[in-house]
C-alpha cells in the first residue's frame, strides 16, 4: 500500500529544486563573469611602464603614503609592513587583478568561520588563494574573548580577512612595484603635508603625540633630542602614530614610560651610594655634618624642608591631576627631584603618582 504524500512535502520538495534551480543559474552566471573578465583582460593587457607610474603618482599622495604602512609588537620590539590599503591601491595601479574576500562557512556552535581569500592576475592567470579559520575570539590582555555580536564577528573576520587578501595581492604583483611603492611613499612622508620646515613638522609631531598622552620626554627617550631629529625620524613617528591611533601596537609599549618606580630605584642607589661615601668621622657621628645628614635622610612629608615642601606640592597636584597628558607633564617633573629626596619622601610622591594613574585608568573605564 503506497504512503500518503502530504502537502507540506510537496512544498519542501519544490522548495528544494528552486533552490537548486536558483544555485545553478548563480553558478552559470559566476563562469560567465569570470570568462568574460579573462576575455577583456588579455585583450586589453596592461602598460607595465604606464602602471608603475600610475603607482609613483599615487604614492606621492600624502593621504596614501600616511596610510601605506602599520606596526606590530613582536615580543619586546616592533615590526613595520604594508598595509591592505597600499596592497589595495597597487592592485588598482597595475589593473587586470581580480581579489576579495569569502566566509565559505560558519560554525556558530564551535564558534569559527571558515574563509577564504584570493587575488587573481587575469592577463598571466597568475593566482594565489589562502583558506583558513577564523575563531569567533578577540584577543585581549587577560587572555581571548569570545564574540557574540553579529557585528563583532563580522568586523573580527573583516580584520583577518585583510591581512591574507593582503599577502595574496602581493603575491600576485611583481616584487619590484612594491619597493617602488615603498620608497616613494617613505619619501612622501619625510617631505611632509605643504613642504612645512623640519622643525616645525617636529614641534607639530611633538603635540600630535601629546593629543594621544604621550610626552614629548617619551619621545626624546626613544628618538633623540627633538632639535636632531630628521626627516626620516618624523616619518617613522607618524607610522607609530597611526599604528597607536588604530590600535595596532600599545602606546606605552612604543614609547615605554619613564617609570616612577625605576626613579625611586635610582634616588635609593644615590642615597646607598652617598652613605657609603662617608667618611670614618661621618660614620662615627662627629660634628654637625653628619647630624644634618642623618635629618636629611629622615625628612618627612611635613617637614619645611625644600625637598619636603616639593613632594608636598607634587603630592597635592597628583592628586588633583584630570586627564593622562597632564598625569604624564607631572611625572616628568617630578623624576629629577625624586632622585635628591630622601626614601620616605620618594616613596610618597611615587604612592600619589601611582594612585592618580589608577583614578584615570579607572574613571576612563567607567567612561566606556
Amino acid at each position: 500500500m503506497s504512503q500518503a504524500v502530504t502537502p507540506d512535502q510537496i512544498m519542501r520538495q519544490q522548495r528544494g529544486e528552486l533552490a537548486s534551480q536558483a544555485a545553478g543559474i548563480e553558478h552559470s552566471r559566476a563562469v560567465a563573469e569570470v570568462q568574460a573578465a579573462v576575455t577583456v583582460a588579455q585583450r586589453c593587457p596592461r602598460d607595465e611602464a604606464l602602471a608603475i607610474e600610475r603607482a609613483k603618482s599615487s604614492c606621492r599622495q600624502y593621504e596614501v603614503a600616511q596610510s601605506a604602512f602599520f606596526k606590530l609588537p613582536r615580543g619586546v620590539e616592533s615590526v613595520t609592513g604594508e598595509t591592505i590599503h597600499l596592497a589595495v591601491e597597487l592592485a588598482r595601479c597595475w589593473g587586470n587583478i581580480d581579489y576579495g574576500i569569502m566566509e565559505l562557512a560558519r560554525d556558530d556552535a564551535a564558534h569559527e568561520s571558515e574563509m577564504l581569500a584570493f587575488a587573481w592576475d587575469l592577463e598571466t592567470n597568475t593566482k594565489a588563494r589562502m583558506t583558513f579559520i577564523v575563531p569567533h575570539k578577540r584577543d585581549k590582555r587577560g587572555g581571548p574573548v569570545l564574540l557574540t555580536d553579529m557585528r563583532d564577528i563580522y568586523e573580527n573576520n573583516a580584520n583577518n580577512g585583510a591581512r591574507r587578501l593582503r599577502e595574496c595581492i602581493f603575491r600576485v604583483l611583481p616584487p619590484y612595484l612594491k619597493e617602488v611603492a615603498k620608497a616613494t611613499c617613505y619619501q612622501t612622508l619625510e617631505k611632509g603635508r605643504g613642504d612645512k620646515p623640519l622643525e616645525v613638522r617636529a614641534a607639530e609631531a611633538v603635540e600630535a603625540f601629546k593629543g594621544i598622552g604621550i610626552a614629548r620626554e617619551r619621545l626624546e627617550a626613544k628618538v633623540g633630542p627633538v632639535r636632531n631629529w630628521t626627516a626620516m625620524d618624523i616619518a617613522n613617528l607618524e607610522v607609530s602614530f597611526n599604528s597607536i591611533r588604530r590600535n595596532e601596537v600599545n602606546a606605552d609599549e612604543e614609547f615605554p614610560r619613564g617609570g616612577v618606580e625605576e626613579t625611586v630605584e635610582t634616588a635609593r642607589a644615590i642615597a646607598s651610594q652617598a652613605k657609603a661615601a662617608q667618611s670614618p668621622a661621618d660614620d662615627a657621628g662627629e660634628g654637625p655634618a653628619d647630624s644634618q645628614m642623618g635629618e636629611a635622610r629622615t625628612e618627612s612629608v611635613e617637614d619645611n624642608s625644600p625637598a619636603a615642601m616639593k613632594a608636598r606640592d607634587l603630592i597635592e597636584r597628583a592628586r588633583a591631576v584630570k586627564g593622562q597628558k597632564e598625569l604624564d607633564d607631572l611625572r616628568a617633573e617630578a623624576k629629577p627631584h625624586l632622585a635628591f629626596m630622601s626614601d620616605e619622601l620618594a616613596v610618597a610622591v611615587t604612592d600619589a603618582l601611582v594612585d592618580a594613574e589608577a583614578r584615570l585608568t579607572g574613571n576612563s573605564k567607567k567612561g566606556k
